[in-house]
């Protein structure tokens, strides 16, 4: 059979691979479960297996998945019965649906989410959008044993956050702690691949298929839904460094942008990037405690020479107070000239370590729970302080990550802002000087 006929290469490549146990981390509708039926169904017609238990998270979708199971056996001519739906247990509402191929002594179980279900059950087993099952660790330990005599164990699933048992074997392998095939396909991969020219029904041009990605992003509205619905990337708002909610009480859809009508001092922070990463320049206006955001201005692949002019152009202004810039790798140059150029205690040359960044994002922080530090309601803002992580090593030390990306960068607005607050912080005023005037010896004797 012409495999190409129906399924796209992604699904292809998790068809042809047979190993015992294999995952697949996976965005919504791509067609998981529909490949996922056609297997199996296939091990049913080549008596591979004596049965498949395949379990969803609920009865919807292992009635749709059945009706795949019969369409597959029509198309290789295997006479079926599907049976319809059982109540195994009203009350809890687990139902299971199968499908029985009585020539070949096989069937196809679907079970909703029971790990009862499971019991003294063997052959093949499909576990369906694993990571939303209610008691995955229940569920893994009854559905584990069926596989027992050499049969295969499939896994497919979205995300459902980072503490799942679904991540945890992922990130197994990916450690080599486990020797399972891992299957990563997100929407991204999925268009790339025909996902798009087969939902629009036509051939779509590679700005077609960018413009749909870019409105199934849009659409989604919250970037949670897009990262781990569609982009593979498990979310947890309890590691975020800064959630959204504590992000949200800082946004200010009033704020002043431009460097005109200034009445307080200017602070500036300038993350540096080049090639990949980008460098963002965060400009606050301080008026007593508090800090408005009058400029943010993100700079991308843009050549040296342009950033320093914009630099420049920010230090050169009558408001202008002090700076903290990047100066680790590629930014030591541009920070060292500006700080030539404009004075010691007006620039400060800032490079990254792990103490430095946790520092930074603490006193961060501090200055959103106390709302001291005004933002603009941006999408791009809001992501970029949301996307950095603090992670607690093996070896107990405090690290701050973020997930580069080719566009939005690798956190650079999150520690522009970081270093534009810590300039404000620093700066104690100009250092003045002035005579005490002349010592007058005489007046030790006065009185005398």
């Amino acid at each position: 059979m012409d495999l190409k006929r129906f399924f796209m290469p992604y699904q292809i490549r998790w068809l042809k691979d047979r190993p015992r146990i294999k995952i697949w981390e996976k965005s919504r509708r791509i067609g998981a479960t529909y490949i996922q039926s056609y297997e199996d169904v296939e091990d049913c017609v080549a008596k591979a297996v004596p049965d498949v238990w395949f379990s969803s998270a609920d009865a919807s979708a292992a009635e749709e998945y059945i009706l795949y199971c019969e369409k597959w056996a029509k198309l290789f001519n295997v006479a079926a019965k599907n049976l319809g739906c059982e109540i195994l247990d009203e009350k809890k509402n687990v139902l299971t649906y199968s499908i029985d191929f009585p020539v070949l002594g096989r069937r196809i179980i679907a079970l909703t989410s029971n790990p009862k279900s499971f019991r003294s059950k063997g052959g093949k087993v499909v576990l369906d959008e694993f990571a939303w099952h209610e008691d995955q660790e229940k569920m893994w330990t009854a559905a584990k044993p069926c596989i027992t005599w050499g049969f295969p164990l499939r896994i497919l699933s979205t995300h459902n956050g980072a503490g799942t048992l679904f991540n945890e074997f992922i990130i197994d392998i990916r450690e080599g702690k486990s020797n399972w095939s891992l299957h990563k396909t997100p929407i991204q991969l999925a268009v790339a691949e025909g996902l798009a020219d087969k939902i629009m029904q036509r051939t779509l041009t590679d700005e077609e298929r960018a413009a749909w990605l870019e409105q199934e992003r849009r659409d989604c509205r919250k970037p949670n839904t897009w990262e781990q619905e569609y982009c593979c990337n498990p979310v947890d708002e309890a590691t975020a460094f800064l959630p959204y909610a504590l992000i949200a009480t800082c946004e200010d859809l009033e704020l002043v942008q431009g460097l005109e009508d200034v009445a307080g001092d200017l602070y500036v922070g300038m993350d540096i990037g080049r090639k990949k990463d980008l460098s963002v320049i965060w400009i606050f206006e301080k008026l007593g405690p508090m800090k408005f955001t009058r400029q943010v201005i993100v700079m991308e692949k843009t050549p040296f020479r342009i950033q320093r002019e914009t630099l420049y152009g920010i230090l050169r202004h009558p408001k202008f107070r002090r700076a903290c810039i990047d100066s680790t790798g590629i930014g030591a140059q541009l920070a060292e000239e500006a700080k030539e150029a404009f004075g010691t205690f007006r620039v400060e040359e800032v490079t990254f370590s792990e103490a430095v960044k946790e520092e930074l994002a603490t006193h961060m922080h501090t200055e959103f729970e106390d709302r001291t530090a005004l933002i603009p309601s941006s999408e791009e803002i809001r992501d970029d302080l949301h996307s950095v992580k603090k992670v607690v090593t093996k070896t107990g030390h405090i690290r701050f990550d973020a997930q580069s990306d080719e566009t939005d960068g690798h956190a650079d607005r999150f520690w522009a802002l970081g270093l534009s607050l810590n300039a404000a912080r620093s700066y104690k005023g100009p250092v003045l000087t002035a005579s005490r005037g002349r010592y007058q010896g005489r007046t030790l004797t006065a009185g005398y």
